[in-house]
């Protein structure tokens, strides 16, 4: 199956007086890289929304980001230390009687006293969150993955198209093997004709020795047959269920070894055009292939 690492999924829930949305964004990566933005107090679910996703993510930068909005979170309170007041408020009192300082100690001078007056924030009952936090991010993570499933059915068929392109092009080049042993054999017998000024017989051994030389440095049947095998197998890898952008991506490579090995061994005019549109075909396949999970 051809999953694309391209994919953005978002979902939302009320619960109560709050709103908690999960938004979930991948893009290509080389392997799997999961990060997270969260409220601090939700930290303690990083773990566990990794593992959500892992069930069903094998490759891509996945980027989760959690917001919760409302009253239900964040609530805070005024906390008074009251030991430490009554230890300011001796220390005043002995200060102005040490010093014989005359003025009143009021409520706005206390409340200036450092620390005195803390606020904190309200601890989250960790159950309660967990559940809605984890089932939010798996409906998410599910839209992402179609999103990300729509994507690779596109680009399946657009390498499908141009896979199909190539093999039109290697069935023309297994064709053309004859055309050029015949040249290979013309070319030969005119330039030894030049040579010893006289007409030769096509069957001269001097000349089928020759033939058979270039055309056994020049054959492409190995690079052909390996390329028949190398579609083969690609076709084979789009079926796959599990991740194949890695396999897609190694037999892509090999395709392009055997075209770089037929330019090397052709002087053929006609086999070099073909081996320049299979090239660029190949190179198309390439980039659809790095999208691939």
């Amino acid at each position: 199956m051809v999953r694309s690492m391209t994919g953005y999924g978002r979902k939302t829930m009320e619960l109560g007086e709050a709103r908690l949305s999960l938004e979930v964004r991948s893009v290509n990566h080389r392997f799997l890289d999961i990060s997270t933005k969260m409220p601090r107090t939700f930290l303690f679910l990083e773990d566990k929304m990794k593992k959500v996703v892992q069930q069903s993510i094998h490759r891509g930068k996945i980027d989760i980001f959690l917001t919760i909005e409302g009253e239900e979170l964040g609530k805070r309170e005024l906390k008074l230390d009251w030991d430490l007041a009554d230890q300011y408020l001796r220390r005043l009192k002995e200060l102005k009687s040490h010093y014989e300082l005359t003025g009143d100690l009021t409520v706005d001078m206390v409340t200036k006293l450092e620390d005195v007056f803390l606020v904190q924030e309200q601890e989250q009952d960790e159950n309660h969150w967990e559940q809605h936090v984890l089932s939010t991010l798996e409906a998410a993570v599910f839209k992402l993955l179609e999103m990300r499933k729509r994507e690779g059915d596109a680009l399946k068929h657009d390498m499908l198209n141009r896979l199909s392109n190539i093999r039109q092009v290697v069935d023309g080049l297994a064709g053309r093997r004859e055309v050029v042993i015949e040249a290979y054999r013309e070319r030969i017998k005119q330039r030894i004709e030049e040579y010893v000024q006289e007409q030769l017989h096509v069957e001269d051994s001097r000349i089928l020795q020759e033939v058979a030389l270039l055309a056994e440095k020049g054959d492409i049947t190995e690079e052909i047959t390996r390329l028949f095998s190398h579609m083969e197998q690609f076709d084979d890898t789009l079926e796959k269920p599990d991740a194949i952008g890695r396999r897609l991506d190694f037999i892509v490579q090999e395709m392009h070894r055997e075209v770089n090995t037929i330019g090397s061994k052709s002087n053929d005019a006609k086999i070099s055009e073909w081996v320049v549109l299979l090239k660029s075909e190949i190179e198309k396949i390439k980039e659809q292939v790095q999208n691939v999970e």
